[in-house]
């Protein structure tokens, strides 16, 4: 099941995602009553896809990323593989949606992209034991880490680097019944292929992650986990078109620009 959140009309909701671009009219959004989180139900109100705006399919918390998660990527940054998970903050005003800008921060001379799957949480958790983990998921979505490499080596810490605001695309929708452990992720800059991975190249599964961040803090519904992005990644310029695709979900597409 894919699921959206929309905006038509100054009014916000999500719907289900129904049909595809091969079907006459193409997808329609079937809308939901309430939130994803949990039991809910169809309204039977269907409103064709083209017509509404996609949002970022949810408005998180806190976004827990994981760094280093694939030995190639580690390595095409002079990086050692860690022997722990790499767990760092991207902040909720770092989200935008599908279609929306990616702004080119003025602190920086050297953004790039990085492609990867993102969690979505289903429900309250802490310390989630290995066999529950897709208890408290709801479902996946794409991502991507855009990163000012060059202040993020040269500041060490990574907070202004990861969490500018816009360096968290989201969406287009979340896939409910993916099974992450083995599906393609790639990225494109004006249609040229930058990145092109596999989540079974993850040092460490999702599965993991989720019980390795779940020993240290409570996630809520709607949080997300970037799980790593894998090698590839580079820089990204005023005016480029960059896109993440995930096989079994869809893809996520945003321009970049220079703010004024």
């Amino acid at each position: 099941m894919r699921i959206a959140r929309f905006s038509i009309d100054g009014n916000v909701g999500y719907g289900v995602v129904e049909g595809d671009a091969s079907v006459e009219g193409g997808p329609v959004l079937d809308i939901i009553k309430g939130i994803p989180y949990g039991d809910f139900e169809r309204s039977g109100t269907k409103v064709p896809l083209a017509k509404v705006r996609l949002l970022p399919p949810v408005l998180p918390s806190k976004i827990v990323a994981i760094g280093r998660n694939y030995a190639e990527h580690a390595a095409e940054l002079g990086n050692e593989v860690p022997e722990v998970p790499v767990a760092f903050f991207k902040p909720s005003t770092s989200v935008v949606g599908s279609g929306d800008p990616v702004v080119y921060p003025s602190f920086s001379q050297e953004l790039h992209h990085e492609a990867e799957l993102a969690v979505v949480i289903g429900r309250m958790c802490r310390e989630v034991p290995r066999e529950r983990v897709k208890d408290v998921i709801l479902g996946y979505t794409c991502a991507n880490d855009v990163t000012a490499r060059d202040v993020q080596q040269r500041e060490k810490q990574w907070a202004r680097a990861k969490g500018f605001d816009s360096a968290c695309p989201l969406g287009p929708w979340i896939e409910t019944e993916l099974d992450p452990a083995d599906v393609a992720v790639t990225c494109t800059v004006n249609g040229e292929t930058r990145q092109s991975g596999r989540t079974s190249q993850m040092l460490r599964p999702v599965e993991d992650l989720i019980v390795h961040i779940t020993e240290a803090m409570t996630l809520l519904p709607g949080d997300v986990v970037l799980t790593g992005t894998p090698a590839g990644v580079g820089p990204l310029n005023d005016g480029d078109e960059v896109a993440v695709t995930i096989e079994g979900i869809g893809t996520l597409t945003n321009k970049v620009i220079k703010r004024g």
